[in-house]
């Protein structure tokens, strides 16, 4: 491939009729397969994985965050509500302060060892309710806000990226020490501000202890 090839936008699909022209309709099941509220089949998904990603769009642009804990901790509180508590984290607020500027939000869940993803869009809101903070406690400590998520959409993605990619497979793991560390990287981009081997020694412990 020629190196400037990704810089020639004459081959760029422009338009949504071009870029229908180049594939195919979608099969009948890529098209039944979505519900407009938590479908009682859709249900087990959310309440058995333990991460998602949450995109949002702001002012500044678009973010993708990840979210993770115990298994159901998004809690399905009908069938066209999700409830997901902030955890503790590095207190950036990127998605808040999003979901301020915009409430669209998509999820996108996976679950351990298995192919399917499934995809949750919709709009959120940030709520403080007493109730709602002392519903999402762990080892006493509530979060600050609690999403709650009007569902429009629901459907399951099929395995195809999990298999070509052997996301779940112990064999194609990647060997942390290819890696640059946290302490590393941040130590090189703060222009040697943060140690980054002192980062390094105290993250496990720290992360540990402050998860909640």
């Amino acid at each position: 491939m020629s190196l400037t090839a990704w810089s020639d936008r004459s081959f760029d699909i422009a338009d949504v009729d071009a870029l229908r022209a180049l594939y195919p309709a979608p099969s009948v099941g890529a098209v039944r397969k979505e519900a407009d509220h938590v479908h009682p089949l859709y249900r087990p998904f959310i309440e058995a994985s333990p991460w998602c990603a949450i995109a949002t769009r702001g002012p500044h642009g678009l973010d993708i965050s990840p979210r993770g804990d115990a298994p159901g901790f998004v809690e399905v509180a009908d069938s066209h509500t999700l409830l997901l508590p902030d955890r503790r984290g590095n207190n950036r607020l990127d998605t808040l302060r999003n979901v301020v500027f915009d409430p669209q939000v998509s999820l996108l869940f996976l679950l351990p060892g298995h192919n399917e993803a499934l995809r949750v869009l919709g709009t959120a809101r940030i709520t403080t309710h007493p109730a709602l903070l002392g519903r999402f406690t762990v080892d006493g400590k509530p979060p600050r806000s609690v999403l709650v998520v009007a569902v429009a959409k629901v459907f399951f993605q099929c395995g195809r990226a999990v298999l070509r990619s052997h996301l779940w497979d112990p064999a194609r793991h990647v060997a942390r020490d290819t890696l640059p560390t946290a302490g590393r990287l941040l130590e090189t981009l703060s222009n040697a501000e943060i140690d980054g081997a002192a980062y390094d020694a105290a993250l496990p412990a720290r992360q540990r202890e402050t998860l909640y």
